[in-house]
């Protein structure tokens, strides 16, 4: 069956950090990837602090459900920064005054 483009991404809330402080945020929303053989295993792919996905075990997560306009809003900005980062660019770095 063929996806739609519209198709609603997934999310989950980080409730345990547990043995990756580095990589995971507790309370902060990270986009959560299909991949249906971890699933079976109790893990999630997970697009965690570097940006990349890794697998992480389902207990450190709640799955969450947003509104359609939330879930739009946030599925559109992901798509322009890897329209960005594909094209190498890199947000304007801030300096103090």
């Amino acid at each position: 069956m063929k996806r739609s483009p519209n198709r609603l991404t997934r999310f989950a809330v980080c409730i345990d950090n547990g043995d990756y402080p580095a990589s995971l945020e507790p309370r902060k929303l990270y986009e959560v990837l299909p991949d249906a053989p971890a699933q079976p295993r109790g893990q999630l792919r997970v697009i965690d602090e570097s940006g990349e996905d890794y697998l992480y075990s389902a207990r450190y997560f709640r799955l969450v459900t947003l509104p359609p306009a939330l879930n739009r809003m946030l599925r559109s900005r992901k798509a322009r920064r890897a329209r960005a980062s594909s094209l190498g660019l890199r947000p304007a770095a801030v300096r103090s005054a």
